[in-house]
């Protein structure tokens, strides 16, 4: 698969821009920010219902206790905010008031991952989704491109129950054609290989197609497997991708204790032993900085994991 990574789009702009068009039909839509509308663009939404819109200010924990009563009232609200904030602030409105109860509450968590860039490592989420996918009763979706993430706030809001939805700051390349659709069941296997298997998410999935599609031009062969649904995970898609090249490696922006390559690693240690390698944000905070610089320093641009990929495959072939 060969994507154009200098083209990138809002994957901002389309949430609230589907978040508007959804409004239209669905009148139990309402929507909450935390003094954060214009970042993460549920602007757009206020702008067209500003009756079904509501500013908690900075106050996320208020954002979600709100959010739980109108949901069991019966309106499907979807509260946003960064993703630091949205699940590290309210973690225990999450718990307690939204998932407790299983209320039909969407949280969306914008500005995740390292890619927040410049705001530095008091803005930048790293365990947002370990916390959401810690909690029961919640789903954890991360989507890697503006076509998906339409029909992922699509799905939520046809769909009961607390969603965790996570997407970055930056804008994102397209990585699906019109012929995609996103399935809450089922990973999706992007490309078949033999060396190793290689499971990621987000905006990280363009870093290794385009990873893998250098590496094919010297003879190895990766299977590629986009997971955007962490919880809860198709285990049943990946043992089957990994029963033929019996090597993973998964790759996140995001720590690699408690995210999507803890989740693989818990997947396949129950059912399917095989040697995994996590690369992802390695125990440690992030930093200040520009976007791209970041991804490549923490190992998480297309140069960086071709070169971390290529070893861990030449390393595996030796003592398989």
């Amino acid at each position: 698969m060969i994507i154009n990574k200098n083209e990138r789009k809002s994957i901002r702009a389309v949430f609230g821009k589907t978040l508007a068009e959804l409004g239209k039909t669905n009148k139990n839509i309402v929507v909450l920010d935390a003094d954060l509308s214009c970042s993460t663009q549920t602007a757009v939404f206020a702008k067209e219902f500003p009756d079904r819109f509501f500013n908690s200010g900075i106050a996320e924990q208020d954002m979600i206790a709100v959010a739980a009563g109108l949901a069991s009232a019966g309106k499907i609200p979807f509260a946003a905010s960064f993703a630091m904030f949205a699940t590290g602030r309210t973690y225990d409105q999450i718990r307690n008031s939204v998932c407790y109860p299983e209320f039909n509450v969407k949280i969306v968590g914008t500005h995740g991952g390292i890619t927040v860039g410049e705001d530095g490592a008091s803005h930048q989420a790293l365990e947002d989704i370990s916390l959401m996918r810690s909690i029961p009763n919640m789903s954890v979706i991360v989507p890697a491109d503006c076509r998906e993430c339409e029909q992922v706030i699509k799905f939520a809001s046809e769909n009961y129950g607390p969603m965790y939805i996570r997407i970055p700051r930056i804008n994102v390349c397209d990585i699906f054609d019109e012929n995609y659709e996103f399935d809450f069941c089922k990973a999706h296997v992007i490309e078949e290989g033999t060396d190793v298997t290689i499971i990621s998410n987000g905006e990280t999935l363009a870093e290794v197609i385009e990873a893998c599609e250098n590496l094919k031009k010297s003879g190895y062969s990766m299977q590629i497997i986009h997971v955007p649904v962490v919880k809860p995970l198709d285990g049943g898609t990946i043992i089957d991708c990994v029963k033929k090249t019996k090597f993973v490696i998964t790759v996140e922006n995001h720590s690699i204790i408690g995210g999507l390559g803890s989740a693989v690693c818990e997947l396949l240690a129950e059912y399917y032993p095989v040697p995994v390698h996590r690369i992802g944000i390695n125990d440690t905070f992030g930093q200040s900085g520009k976007w791209d610089f970041l991804l490549d320093y923490y190992g998480l641009s297309s140069n960086k994991l071709e070169v971390s990929i290529k070893r861990y495959i030449d390393k595996y072939r030796l003592v398989k």
